[in-house]
This record gives C-alpha cells, structure tokens and sequence, in this order.
C-alpha cells in the first residue's frame, strides 16, 4: 500500500517536473485578440457640427506650422503628440503643469534661445544649451546652490551690457570717433550754429512763413548724407512732391530743427548720432553714425496765407 503511493507521488512529482522542463524548452505563446475598435460614425447632428468644427479649426494651420519650421511631412507624428494630448485631463493640475511645461519647453528653444545666441555672437562668451536648462529649472525649482534668481538675473545683464559695449566699440568705436572730431571742426566754421542739444545747424535760405509745431504736418525737400559726402537718401529720388510727416515722426535732430525753421528756410543739419539713429543700423547708416541734412521747410499741410484786405470793388464783385 505504501510502495504503491510512494510511487504514484513519483509520477504526479516526475510530471510536473517534465511539464515545467518542457514549459522552460518551449514558451507557451498565447495570441491577444486585437481589441476592437468601432468605425467612427456622425451619428447625431451634434456628430456632425462638432466634427466640421474641427476640420474647420485646422484652416491656416498647415502655413503656420511651416512658419514654426516644422515638417509637414512628419504630420502623422503631430497628430500622434496632439491625440497624446487631448488623451490627457487637462482639468488635472499635475498633468496641465506637465503639458504646460512641454509648451514652454519648446518656446525656449524655438525663440529665446536663438535671440541670447544671436546677441552674444561677436563676444568672447556663447550658450551653453545645457547651462541655460539647468539655470531655468533651478530658479523655477528655487535650488539657490549657485545663485539667487535676482543676482543671476544682475549679473546676465551686466555681462551682456559690457560684451555688447566691447563689441560696438570694436566694430564701431572709430565711427563714433570720426563723428565726434567732423562736428567739433564744423562748428568752428562760419555760420554754424550749435545747440545746447549738440544739433548744429547753417541756415542757407531764411524763410518768413509760419513755424510747424510738433502736431502738423510739413511738407519737406531733403537730401541725406554720411559724413563722408555719401548720399543715403533724398526726398526727390521718390518723387518730384515733397515729403510729407509730423516733425514727431522722424529722428530727433529732424525734430528740433523743423520746429525752429520757418517755412521757406533751407537749413543745412548737422546731426550727432545721439540725435539720429543711435547705436542702431539704418541702410548705410552705421551704428553710430553723425549725419548731414540739406532740408528745406516747403509748407505746413492745411495752412492757409493770411487773407487778402477786403475793398469796395471786390465787396461789390461778391455779391
């Protein structure tokens, strides 16, 4: 009785040791029925307008993705990260933050980034992609190992004034400099007038019309030109009518100076760079650059000449 147990335990023991054998030799694989997924219908007029809501809200959408330098040959994969998304709850505050972060993520990288980049061309420092992540998530996390977020912010721009100050004195420190000396020599010359302003003025032809203030319009005649006698611009390359602004409109040397001169006056203008385009580049104008201006004051838009003394003949001829 016993032996025969024993040797019935042998045999249920023996087959499960060969199933397992067999089972390690062999992976079983069970097949997963795919699940099945229903075909979209519009089944309700609701179907319907929200569907064309949707293809409508796409219009423009192509144009403004290529301007976003995104290729449109890879439209599959945004639809897979725009499925991903509208997939989440975005009523969650942990998952709106987690999207809001991807957002911002690539706002960097497509925008910010590339102006720092551009504005520390030309100096002895460039970003460092890694550096700037690990500072913006610092200061959003407010790990101070390295600095606090109002030094670091003193600090950049500090750096990034005295790189932009070498690099204009470097590309243009000598242009600045030749401005300087031509107006310190011109205003030794006869005629010149120099204002407490630095704008310096000769007067070529004295008007006796009215003086524009800074709400009128004027209407203008001028030619522009370097220090170097190039002309960069002139009122009748556009046209044989005058120019045609507010004195408000133009750079602040143009300003001054039409708000001094009456109409008819021709004035030659000597413009330092302070009181013309700054350290900005316009055309051939140079950052830096001191200008000179042939300008005649043609008229005031709208102003009227004083009217004529009124006799009996011409009292008699109105009515």
């Amino acid at each position: 009785m016993k032996k025969s147990l024993i040797f019935a335990l042998a045999l249920v023991a023996g087959a499960s040791l060969s199933t397992l054998d067999a089972a390690k030799k062999k992976k079983v694989v069970v097949k997963e029925e795919a699940p099945v997924v229903e075909a979209f219908k519009l089944a309700t007029s609701s179907d319907s307008i929200s569907y064309t809501a949707g293809m409508s809200s796409t219009m423009g959408l192509v144009n403004f993705l290529l301007q976003q330098k995104v290729d449109t040959a890879y439209m599959a994969d945004f639809v897979r990260g725009f499925n991903e998304t509208v997939s989440r709850n975005l009523d969650n505050p942990q998952e709106k933050a987690y999207m809001m972060g991807i957002t911002i993520a690539q706002q960097l990288v497509d925008r910010m980034m590339p102006g720092v980049a551009k504005e520390l061309e030309g100096t002895p420092d460039s970003l460092v992609s890694g550096a700037f992540f690990k500072g913006f998530t610092d200061a959003l996390l407010q790990d101070t190992t390295f600095f606090k977020v109002d030094a670091a912010e003193n600090i950049f721009r500090t750096k990034m004034e005295a790189n932009k100050a070498e690099k204009e004195e470097r590309l243009y420190g000598a242009n600045r400099e030749a401005g300087r000396q031509f107006l310190a020599e011109n205003a030794k010359k006869d005629g010149v007038i120099t204002l407490p302003s630095g704008l310096q003025y000769k007067v070529l032809t004295q008007g006796t019309g009215a003086v524009p203030t800074t709400s009128d319009k004027v209407q203008v005649h001028y030619e522009g030109r370097l220090i170097d006698g190039t002309v960069f611009d002139a009122s009748r390359n556009h046209g044989d009518k005058p120019a045609e602004f507010r004195p408000t409109d133009v750079i602040k040397g143009w300003t001054e100076a039409l708000t001094m001169m009456p109409v008819g006056s021709k004035w030659q203008v000597y413009i330092p760079f302070e009181l013309a385009y700054g350290s900005r580049e316009a055309g051939q104008i140079k950052p830096y650059s001191a200008l000179i201006f042939d300008i005649e004051l043609v008229g005031i838009v709208g102003d009227k000449p004083a009217p004529a003394k009124t006799t009996k003949s011409s009292k008699k001829a109105k009515k």
